[in-house]
């Protein structure tokens, strides 16, 4: 068993442990679960081909969460949808979409508001997460998006998948946390090194983490 200061667990609690890769294999899953019950960690977030894997073997002991329209997000609102009830049916409790960055780089914001409506009603009895990609929005964009998540009710608005160009920032964070409604919360995803780097992201906003590498 590995010994976390009190510090260190408090973070944990709010760390979605995580393992997307895509050649990830179901012992690696598996190792995963253990060590995120063993951390106390809020919950572990798998690509949605583990969930039931996953739910099946946590039995109901930590949320699993999967992610959805990953990692580019222009995949359409209905396959999303799709995507979205089917993880939950195989045991999802947690849904980390990511938005069409296509939409919101046209301005289509009509579109994208009725996406996340769609994953909204999908998402209902679950917790809905939002992944905006800021390392490829403007200021702008970043607050317009704040703006859409808010008004959709999502559960929380989340910076970045870790598969792009770039993940979390502190200054992102803070954008997030100023500019979305109270009860969004911010979930800080990508580059979430060590547990230095937990803490500025919780001290900027964070509510969550996304991150491989603070489970020993």
């Amino acid at each position: 068993m590995t010994n976390y200061t009190d510090e260190e667990k408090k973070i944990l609690s709010k760390v979605d442990h995580t393992l997307l890769r895509t050649t990830s294999t179901l012992p690696e899953i598996k190792a995963l679960c253990k060590a995120a019950l063993a951390a106390g960690t809020a919950s572990v977030c798998i690509p949605p081909c583990y969930v039931n894997d996953a739910a099946q073997f946590l039995k109901g002991q930590l949320p699993v969460c999967t992610v959805i329209g990953f990692p580019n997000g222009y995949s359409t609102a209905a396959t999303k949808v799709f995507e979205a009830k089917e993880a939950i049916r195989q045991g999802a409790s947690e849904i980390d979409m990511v938005v069409n960055l296509c939409d919101v780089k046209n301005g289509n914001f009509d579109r994208v508001y009725l996406e996340l409506l769609a994953m909204r009603e999908a998402c209902k009895d679950v917790i809905l997460k939002v992944i905006i990609e800021t390392c490829q929005l403007t200021e702008e964009e970043k607050i317009k998006m704040c703006e859409l998540v808010s008004k959709a009710k999502a559960d929380f608005i989340k910076t970045s998948t870790g598969f792009s160009t770039g993940g979390a920032t502190v200054e992102d964070v803070r954008l997030l946390r100023q500019y979305s409604a109270p009860e969004v919360k911010v979930k800080a995803a990508g580059g979430i090194k060590d547990f230095s780097d937990a803490k500025a992201m919780i001290e900027a906003g964070a509510d969550r983490l996304g991150t491989s590498r603070l489970v020993k």
